[in-house]
């Protein structure tokens, strides 16, 4: 009885996150907008569904931007989804995620072994700062 009653209520958590995704997709389709307000509560990431269907959606500034899908995308966008430090979800640059690339074997063994390192987090067009996300470590 107590394992019926858990199974029902995890199906009924996964219909409620799976519809409030949908209702949130769906207001962002009817604003005709792919961009996220100031204010961390108006997020939208696009879902890794309509990703595969329509590819990375573009912001103003013609930067691609949502989740990282491995190997299921050929290419990563330019912004990519993130928690910062505070909790903040945001984007950060591919290019400040890859950071420094090595031209020798020495540098890569000191990249290897560098510390963690902060960059920032931004809103999804690619220039304003809301927040700092740690890599590595």
């Amino acid at each position: 009885m107590r394992k019926n009653l858990f199974v029902l209520a995890v199906i009924s958590l996964l219909l409620l996150v799976g519809c409030s995704q949908q209702e949130t997709l769906t207001k962002a389709e009817d604003n005709n907008s792919n961009h996220i307000g100031k204010n961390a509560s108006d997020l939208v990431i696009p879902t890794r569904e309509s990703i595969l269907k329509d590819g990375y959606p573009t912001n103003e500034n013609g930067q691609t931007y949502g989740p990282n899908m491995g190997d299921l995308m050929l290419v990563e966008p330019d912004l990519i989804s993130a928690i910062g430090i505070d909790g903040t979800i945001g984007y950060v640059k591919k290019e400040d995620l890859n950071g420094p690339q090595p031209k020798n074997p020495e540098e890569a063994v000191k990249l290897n072994e560098a510390k963690p390192r902060e960059i920032s987090l931004y809103d999804v067009d690619g220039e304003t700062i809301i927040g700092k996300f740690i890599v590595g470590g």
